[in-house]
């Protein structure tokens, strides 16, 4: 087996998994731990004044902003249609087995 620069082995073969490294901070936290945390710097935030909150009007129109920047892309557009009618065939297709006692082929009696 050889050894790398760092002193950890690596087998010859090839499909070694790469490790992540160690979580440390905010995030080795649990998720609870994290959301206090930023509650607090919320709460700090609207305390100073400085915290933005949308209005029902300013969300609808970074929304539609957004889908139109999305839907200029037309391949990513065909994928999700694509996507989307192959789950909806998909699903027609479970109901339709189940409501037939999930026979292959033939009339529902």
């Amino acid at each position: 087996m050889a050894t790398s620069k760092d002193g950890r082995s690596a087998s010859s073969s090839g499909n070694e998994q790469k490790s992540q490294p160690a979580k440390r901070g905010f995030a080795a936290m649990d998720q609870n731990q994290q959301r206090q945390i930023a509650s607090k710097g919320g709460q700090a935030a609207h305390q100073k004044g400085t915290a933005h909150e949308f209005d029902s009007e300013e969300a609808r129109r970074a929304g539609q902003k957004g889908g139109e920047v999305v839907s200029r892309n037309r391949a990513h557009m065909a994928d999700i249609g694509r996507k989307g009618g192959e789950s909806r065939q998909s699903a027609n297709r479970a109901a339709a087995a189940a409501k037939n006692g999930n026979r292959q082929g033939g009339k529902g009696e």
